[in-house]
């Protein structure tokens, strides 16, 4: 079955879309400050699991790449050794991530997208299907985006728009002034 009738039918196509363009603002944004803003700290209420902008990152693209592994039930990857610190490691680990993702869209069986399987993440256990486990991974890399965003915004380095709405996905444009 080809990606885009899977796509349409999953209603991925725009947030596959958003993402990468999304993804490649983020790229040219950080090698344009230096790779010194991955360092840059999340501040003292997370949840512990990541202190820098760059653990951040590399959480985005690892869950993204271990979702399309627990669909597959294949094992999952330790991603703990691709450098927090490295613009070029951690973008390429994402642009393998969404390789795998768009692997699966094309290969998945049409039939099982909404089987629900049982999963285990962290110390719990979760029952989700994999097509809600893709919805996620695509909502959960826009949220913490827009999370690395504010931390950019109060270090003082703002930037332009990343809301979908300003975005070339699904046609339009922003006119300046």
């Amino acid at each position: 079955m080809p990606i885009n009738l899977i796509l349409n039918n999953l209603g991925l196509d725009a947030l596959l879309e958003y993402t990468e363009w999304e993804r490649q603002l983020w790229l040219e944004r950080i090698r344009k400050h230096g790779s010194d803003v991955l360092k840059l700290s999340l501040g003292p209420n997370g949840d512990g699991r990541f202190s820098i902008v760059g653990e951040l990152i590399r959480h985005i693209f690892s869950a993204e790449k271990r979702y399309v592994e627990r669909i597959t039930g294949r094992q999952l990857t330790d991603t703990s050794l691709i450098p927090a610190d490295n613009v070029e490691a951690l973008f390429q680990s994402g642009q393998e991530s969404r390789n795998e993702l768009k692997e699966l869209l094309q290969t998945f069986p049409a039939q099982d997208w909404d089987k629900l399987q049982e999963l285990k993440l962290m110390n719990s256990t979760l029952t989700a299907s994999p097509k809600k486990l893709v919805v996620h991974a695509l909502i959960h890399e826009i949220r913490h985006w827009a999370q690395i965003g504010t931390i950019f915004r109060m270090n003082g380095l703002g930037g332009e728009f990343h809301d979908f709405l300003f975005s070339p996905v699904l046609g339009g444009e922003l006119r300046r002034g």
